[in-house]
């Protein structure tokens, strides 16, 4: 009974804690707040175990990870053109994620989990990546700061 008792609590740990994780959406959007082919809303911080759905409004994106862009050990992810994708953050960390056709229009968004403990090493990593924007050449610095 013991036993019994204590899988019963147990099971109510595991479920209420995945039942307190938030749902969150962005936008892959034409146009923006900020400008021409963004995400909306393009920064957010989480919880680990919260989900985002990232929602094709406008056709022809997509939402992807960026390689060398998220923590260690971290799991991408790998939208399909228009598709909506939802993704659950469990690993602490930066993730930068971009629209893989629009990219040269630094079509990218950030997502802090947690404390984000990868700041530094994905501000650092950042300026390689910019080398591939080819406008809003500042769009990511501006992101990342607002971390």
């Amino acid at each position: 009974m013991k036993f019994l008792n204590t899988m019963l609590v147990g099971s109510l740990v595991i479920l209420s804690g995945s039942a307190l994780a938030e749902s969150y959406e962005v936008q892959m959007l034409n146009t923006g707040a900020d400008g021409v082919m963004v995400f909306e809303p393009a920064v957010l911080s989480i919880n680990p175990g919260d989900s985002v759905t990232f929602k094709a409004t406008n056709p022809g994106h997509n939402s992807e990870s960026m390689q060398g862009m998220m923590p260690e050990g971290a799991e991408g992810w790998k939208g399909g053109m228009g598709q909506d994708v939802t993704v659950t953050f469990d690993q602490d960390g930066v993730y930068v994620y971009q629209c893989a056709p629009h990219l040269m229009m630094a079509m990218v968004g950030v997502i802090k989990v947690g404390s984000g403990p990868n700041l530094e090493a994905i501000k650092a990593a950042a300026t390689d990546k910019k080398a591939a924007f080819m406008m809003a050449q500042d769009r990511l610095d501006g992101y990342l700061n607002q971390l």
